[in-house]
């Protein structure tokens, strides 16, 4: 593929799925704004309640991207009818993993949320956000097997268009239920959480009425994802067990990790949440590129294409690392402006200010490292490497560096900082076995339809 090729066909998958992912973080922002408004310990509630919700979604997108290399490769192959069977194992694990969370964040709200704080307050808020908030588990889990197999046969644009109506939807009823506009009644922390569930609701409506009703290749009847055998399910769970578990612990190590941050104090914690909002505004676009190197890869692959692969990896990393640093200088520019719309005290906006500088100063190592994982190495299978090498660093270096933060009482920019110091380390192991070749793997080519 020539330069020109190339760049046309990043701006045809990825873009869509960037704008996707600027509308959810825009989404997350307005929410956390609307939050805000109420006050600080109503903010610290909202971003650590959401912790859960984090956990459970990373292990679905970490179940949902080890089913992308089979949706890739098999795409490569334009195998629909394999493909469609992948989706009925993501769904089917999805939907009883999220049980889990669904009947914890509904039944036991005050004890998930006591995990993270112990302040009375923000334990009270955070558990009424739970509460009502606890179906999204649900339908979180439902969609995402979808989003996830309509991105991987580059159809980006359906899960974009979606997330666009979802994030509308989102505002309007935010602004309805938080306040008590219209006449409804002023529901505070339980508005933000059933305008999320709303939401939610809709998105997963769109994304089924464009495979369904619009005769998607991806639309088949229910046997059709149900009727996979032994071979394939076994062959998907070793390659997504490794995806799982990684994006699973990772989650859980942010959140404990979140944990020790809001031990260090109701301001210091508001003012992580307002920085974090401002980081996921611009980098979860970058994260985007990811997922298309997976979805490029991971077709080239499907092919035995592997030169073509490998010389396809080498472009979007090099595209990956300079589109972060670019990031990393409107993040540096523009944190000012979009922190001083939270309504936080002086000394919360000053640690906000250092937090999201200290988090744009690491983007570009970040996102070499997430482009790495997710895109490269899961697109050639190689997801056992990866998942032991991030868990290891995250539990041998990021979490005893939160907790030592917290017992020598630093300042929470220093915590952070000493938290993504483990992306040096990470970079290291991962390019090393980039270079090796050993992730290019052809994962279907003797489950494939002739």
């Amino acid at each position: 593929m020539d330069n020109r090729s190339f760049y046309r066909t990043l701006i045809r998958i990825s873009l869509p799925m960037m704008l996707q992912s600027l509308v959810s973080s825009s989404l997350t922002l307005l929410d956390n704004l609307m939050v805000s408004s109420l006050s600080e310990a109503a903010l610290s509630s909202v971003g650590l309640a959401i912790q859960l919700f984090g956990v459970q979604w990373m292990m679905i997108f970490g179940f949902c991207t080890g089913c992308s290399t089979f949706y890739t490769q098999f795409w490569g192959l334009r195998d629909t009818r394999n493909i469609k069977k992948v989706i009925g194992v993501a769904l089917s694990t999805c939907m009883a993993l999220s049980m889990i969370f669904f009947i914890a964040a509904f039944c036991f709200p005050n004890y998930v949320i006591g995990l993270f704080t112990k302040d009375a307050q923000v334990a009270a808020f955070g558990a009424q956000y739970l509460r009502y908030a606890a179906v999204n588990f649900l339908l979180i889990a439902a969609a995402q097997p979808f989003a996830v197999a309509l991105r991987a046969t580059q159809q980006t644009r359906l899960p974009m268009y979606a997330s666009v109506v979802s994030f509308v939807s989102d505002v309007i009823f935010n602004y309805i239920l938080i306040f008590g506009n219209f006449g409804f009644p002023r529901l505070e922390v339980r508005g933000a959480a059933i305008a999320t569930v709303i939401a939610r609701v809709i998105e997963l409506w769109l994304l089924l009425f464009f495979i369904f009703r619009r005769e998607n290749v991806l639309a088949g009847k229910f046997k059709e994802y149900f009727s996979f055998d032994r071979t394939l399910l076994f062959r998907v769970y070793k390659n997504a067990a490794a995806t799982t578990a990684n994006e699973t612990l990772w989650g859980a190590s942010v959140a404990i990790y979140n944990a020790a941050f809001g031990h260090m104090g109701v301001t210091a914690y508001a003012a992580y949440a307002a920085a974090v909002n401002v980081m996921d505004l611009f980098q979860n676009m970058a994260f985007s590129l990811g997922d298309t190197t997976l979805i490029l890869v991971g077709e080239r692959l499907g092919r035995s294409e592997k030169e073509e692969a490998k010389e396809l990896s080498r472009k979007m990393l090099k595209t990956a690392f300079g589109f972060a640093c670019i990031l990393a200088v409107l993040i540096i520019l523009c944190r000012g402006p979009i922190l001083s719309l939270f309504r936080l005290s002086a000394e919360g906006t000053g640690l906000a200010m250092k937090i999201a500088l200290v988090r744009a100063l690491f983007l570009p190592i970040d996102i070499v490292n997430g482009n790495l994982i997710v895109g490269v190495l899961r697109a050639g299978g190689d997801t056992r490497f990866a998942a032991v090498s991030e868990i290891l660093i995250m539990y041998l270096i990021a979490v005893p560096m939160a907790f030592l933060s917290l017992w020598l009482q630093l300042p929470i920019y220093i915590a952070v900082l000493l938290v993504r110091a483990e992306g040096f380390v990470k970079i290291a192991i991962l390019l090393r076995r980039y270079f090796s070749g050993k992730w290019i793997n052809n994962v279907v080519q003797d489950l494939a339809d002739s």
